[in-house]
């Protein structure tokens, strides 16, 4: 039940045309030295993570192996090589959401969503996570999904977390 290279998520090779669009424009105002970060930025707005072939474009339009762009990609936690979904749930695994039943929350989310923490349900709209930390451990235990807390979570919750977003109630 993944979102890898593979599944729905996945852009076609139009996507790879935009980019490389992207870069003819960064070209005209000369050079693209240093511009890696920007074109990755760009890249994952696009398209929500990097793919591969995305990574390899790249290099070769900046003449720079493939090994340094996956290294800038890999040493930035900003930047991510696996497809997310549109809405991204993150259940707090700190101490106090952890003592306060944040596993079951998690447990409860994989179960409603078909996938475990880490993972991108097919039809591309929620990605599930767990953390170590949000630092709200006074309303424990904690869930974030895009950005938005919801705190002093039980299991009874999470199916109507999951449906307000599925039914379009939190629009971007």
């Amino acid at each position: 039940m993944t979102g890898k290279t593979d599944g729905p998520c996945c852009s076609g090779s139009s996507r790879v045309k935009e980019i490389d669009e992207y870069i003819d424009e960064l070209a005209q105002g000369g050079s693209l030295d240093g511009k890696l970060i920007t074109i990755l930025h760009r890249a994952q707005e696009m398209y929500g993570y990097l793919p591969k072939e995305v990574l390899t474009l790249v290099a070769g339009r900046l003449s720079m192996p493939v090994a340094k762009v996956y290294g800038v990609v890999s040493f930035y936690s900003f930047f991510s090589m696996e497809p997310k979904g549109k809405y991204e749930i993150n259940v707090c695994m700190g101490t106090a959401c952890f003592v306060s039943g944040a596993d079951r929350i998690a447990q409860e989310f994989e179960k409603h969503l078909g996938i475990k923490a880490g993972q991108t349900t097919q039809d591309c709209l929620f990605t599930m996570n767990e953390l170590r930390c949000v630092g709200a451990c006074g309303l424990a235990p904690v869930v974030v999904v895009n950005g938005k807390l919801y705190g002093k979570v039980a299991c009874e919750d999470v199916g109507g977390i999951i449906e307000a977003y599925r039914g379009g109630a939190f629009v971007e």
